[in-house]
């Protein structure tokens, strides 16, 4: 949340900033950490967006349903005042079209991800962890849910195919099921 939080904080004009985030985001001690120490001069208007991840994970990225749900939570925050969004949740970033498309060019969408990628990085660089055997282009995508399921999905969220495996916990790690 701190690649997120913390620039819509520092940048916002009206001091009015829109979260949209699942429930255990917004109960995280992260979360309240981030606001804490970025965001105590800005007003946060927090949703939870219910029913979007489920459309998202149909592959419903456009519909009626999802324009529905997103009009639900964005229109009363932008009565309000908003003109930054914070994307909490990962399956948030498909839906910035749409969420674009509803709030307008005037309302910057945050997306955290590509921040949080570059900082994976440096810290997989600066423990010698990164890996050399991966070839560029390689996509490798790892889920909780069904890796079936969602490698159907893959074409309608990235445009794209890849492996796809599974990953559960076990014994406080993760690990991934054989390929």
């Amino acid at each position: 949340m701190e690649p997120a939080v913390k620039p819509a904080a520092e940048h916002t004009k009206t001091g009015v900033v829109g979260v949209l985030a699942t429930p255990a985001t917004f109960q995280g001690s992260l979360y309240a950490s981030v606001v804490e120490r970025f965001a105590t001069n800005v007003i946060l208007l927090q949703d939870t967006c219910p029913g979007l991840v489920q459309q998202i994970e149909r592959g419903d990225l456009t519909g009626q349903k999802t324009r529905i749900i997103l009009e639900s939570v964005l229109r009363p925050m932008m009565v309000k005042g908003i003109d930054t969004i914070v994307l909490g949740c990962t399956h948030y970033p498909f839906v910035i079209p749409l969420i674009q498309n509803i709030v307008g060019p005037n309302i910057r969408v945050i997306d955290p991800a590509p921040a949080v990628a570059r900082q994976v990085a440096r810290l997989l660089d600066s423990a010698g962890k990164q890996r050399s055997d991966i070839r560029p282009g390689y996509l490798r995508f790892i889920t909780s849910g069904d890796p079936a399921r969602f490698k159907a999905l893959l074409p309608t969220l990235l445009g794209d195919k890849g492996v796809t495996q599974k990953a559960y916990w076990g014994h406080d790690v993760i690990q991934l099921e054989l390929e």
